[in-house]
């Protein structure tokens, strides 16, 4: 018999708190009643309902206060056994101020870092590698906590729920995933989708359960919990219940079920076959049941009524907590071997990387490669596993894997610095960015936040790199709000830039511009650099010439030609893109009247676009400008392989001297 399937002693089942749990599942179907009417009252905008799974909240009399829970829109009761009061569901469900996303976020989205309650996002699946993640710093805590994750059947379909399962066999992780198998998903019924249904799942690691019988979940889930406290690894707990009601509100089930089937259903509601057992022992009279259900009902209106009454969002406050606290910026802690010495990118990337481990005992690097001998395919990481074993490791060819389990990794504690080996291979986890890592702080009023740093490869001027290694898509991920976007295009500035990412309090996607990267330059001394502060690369009176990364050389190169023709260009490396520096930029403009912006992204969309729009949407600026603004881009279309048509998408010096002209004319 493997490790994972020893017996654990637990005890029976009688251990079960029977009638607390009772009161508790008819409270949340209390809550979900209520909050239907009011709806049809037109008192609210949307409910998503939990009847038919309040059995699962037995699962909360078996977690301690310092086990994570990762749950899903249909765990209300599971929620309320965690500690979330009645009150708090019915501000949530009125938008109210003082919920626990201040209004931000539907209601049936769970959130409370008092209680360990991971915030809900709505995409399916989208928690489980987080809970991966949770669990792997538990684990490296030496911790003996547990991380339970709840999902729908239906979304057992979802790639990231497969990727989480694998991880978290592979590292033997503290986790319980718990299947709540209504066989629908909305109005598909989902058994010939179900991957258990499929077998694709090793019996070893599945338990089946009878969802609608609490005494069941609560025997076996004890099981699942006592194995992941004690090494055990993870398990899964398929679930089969019901779903008593429509998917949401917006949804009618009649439309695809048969009276039939519902008439079926609601004979095996779960709280009437509880309490009729519960009478049968003699451990509840049907007296004292039918009190207990006016109680709750009135309770419930208390609840709702006051939570109606109670302070509504404030509008001026819809930015709040978008991002964290800026922190002071500070130098990072390394220094040349020698004064001034030469030094490329990717040195003083690795020496801070060095200096970061070195300091926290939080910080965590995790990429595809990076691991010695090899120390990332650029070789940013070399020497690091060496150095901190345990501490700098290999990832799985999975993008959402690296992604999600550092959200998880950051609700525990850690700092995770993952790479992703080209930014052109983020997009199998970009659910993950946009999902969970962008919004975490702002949906959950700033309780959850997700301290990393991302950093990847980018950009074009290396032949060969084709389709799929030489994007850059900066004005892709800048759309995205809650995240800082930084492309450093010196050694200095990737240093310090780092060091900032690293200290601060927000997601950073480094982005590291791969044609310079490798460039040796002098540098004396490595000084602080901010996020979101720009630097003039090279002052000048007659034009302004934006740029950054990659940019940087070509601008340099442009300015310099312009000046043999008596054209003075300031060059200004933003640096920075998610947050820019306006007032920097603009400074600049105010003393030349010009403005040529260079990206190397495609021109529509870009965000050199964004630079344009911004620098001439102020009357003050738009007055102070001397002609109009010139956009120097990429063509709009893909990178090809070969060097000639590579060149010729791109932007190139004679296209920057060509808009100096343009706007010098």
């Amino acid at each position: 018999m493997s490790k994972a399937m020893q017996p654990v002693v637990i005890g029976n089942t009688q251990t079960l708190p029977a009638l607390d749990l009772l009161r508790l599942m008819q409270l949340s179907r209390e809550g979900d009643r209520r909050e239907g009417i009011l709806l049809r009252q037109s008192r609210g905008w949307f409910q998503v309902s939990g009847i038919g799974h309040e059995p699962i909240a037995a699962l909360a009399y078996l977690m301690r206060p310092d086990d994570y829970l990762f749950p899903y829109y249909r765990d209300r009761a599971l929620c309320l056994a965690r500690g979330v009061t009645n009150y708090e569901l019915a501000l949530a469900y009125f938008a109210k101020r003082d919920s626990s996303s201040g209004g931000r976020h539907m209601p049936g989205h769970y959130s409370s870092r008092r209680l360990n309650i991971f915030s809900v996002a709505t995409p399916t699946a989208s928690q489980c590698l987080p809970a991966a993640g949770a669990a792997w710093g538990m684990k490296r805590d030496g911790r003996d906590s547990v991380v339970l994750c709840t999902i729908g059947d239906a979304a057992t379909r979802q790639g990231e729920y497969y990727e989480a399962i694998a991880f978290a066999l592979q590292e033997e992780l503290p986790l319980v995933m718990v299947v709540e198998d209504n066989q629908y998903g909305i109005s598909t019924p989902t058994a010939r989708y179900n991957p258990y249904r499929l077998k694709l799942f090793h019996e070893e690691h599945v338990v089946f359960v009878n969802g609608r019988d609490p005494y069941e979940v609560y025997a076996k889930g004890a099981t699942a919990i006592a194995r992941a406290r004690q090494g055990g690894g993870p398990t899964v707990l398929w679930c089969e219940l019901d779903r008593l009601s429509s998917h949401t509100s917006s949804d009618d089930h009649r439309v695809y079920r048969s009276a039939e089937e519902i008439a079926a259903m609601l004979q095996r509601d779960p709280i009437p076959w509880m309490a009729q057992r519960l009478i049968a022992e003699g451990l509840l009279t049907p007296d004292q049941w039918a009190r207990w259900q006016e109680e709750i009902a009135r309770q419930v209106e208390d609840d709702y009524e006051r939570a109606e009454r109670a302070a509504d969002v404030e509008p001026e406050r819809v930015l709040d907590h978008l991002y964290g606290v800026p922190q002071p910026s500070l130098p990072p802690p390394i220094q040349p071997s020698q004064t001034p010495a030469p030094i490329t990118m990717v040195q003083a990337i690795n020496d801070t990387f060095r200096a970061a481990l070195a300091a926290d005992d939080r910080v965590i690097m995790m990429g595809e490669d990076i691991e010695d001998p090899k120390g990332g395919v650029f070789g940013m990481t070399k020497g690091l596993s060496t150095e901190f074993p345990g501490r700098v490791v290999n990832a799985p060819l999975a993008e959402a894997t690296i992604l999600g389990t550092a959200v998880g990794l950051a609700a525990a504690g850690y700092r995770p610095i993952f790479e992703i080996q080209f930014i052109d291979f983020l997009a199998p986890a970009v659910n993950q960015l946009f999902t969970q890592i962008a919004t975490l702080r702002w949906r959950s009023m700033g309780e959850w936040s997700c301290p990393m740093v991302l950093y990847a490869p980018c950009g074009a001027y290396l032949p060969g790199g084709s389709l799929w290694h030489s994007q850059s898509n900066e004005s892709t991920w800048a759309h995205i709000p809650g995240i800082q976007v930084v492309m450093p295009s010196t050694p200095e500035d990737a240093a310090g830039l780092l060091w900032s990412a690293i200290r601060g309090d927000d997601p950073v996607l480094f982005l590291v511009p791969k044609h310079i990267f490798r460039k040796r330059v002098p540098v004396a001394e490595f000084p602080a650099v901010p996020i979101g502060r720009c630097a003039i690369r090279r002052s000048g009176s007659d034009v302004t010439l934006v740029t950054w990364g990659n940019g940087t050389e070509l601008a340099m190169e442009a300015a310099s030609r312009a000046e043999t023709e008596g054209i003075s260009v300031e060059v200004v490396d933003l640096r920075s893109i998610v947050p820019t520096d306006w007032e920097g930029v603009a400074a600049s403009l105010q003393k030349t009247g010009r403005l040529v912006v260079l990206h190397e992204d495609a021109r529509t969309g870009g965000f050199g676009q964004a630079v344009v729009a911004e620098m001439t949407a102020h009357i003050e600026r738009w007055n102070g400008l001397l002609s109009a603004p010139q956009l120097v881009a990429r063509m709009d279309v893909h990178i090809p392989y070969c060097p000639t048509l590579e060149y010729t998408v791109l932007p190139n010096v004679e296209q920057v001297i060509d808009a100096i002209h343009n706007v010098m004319s």
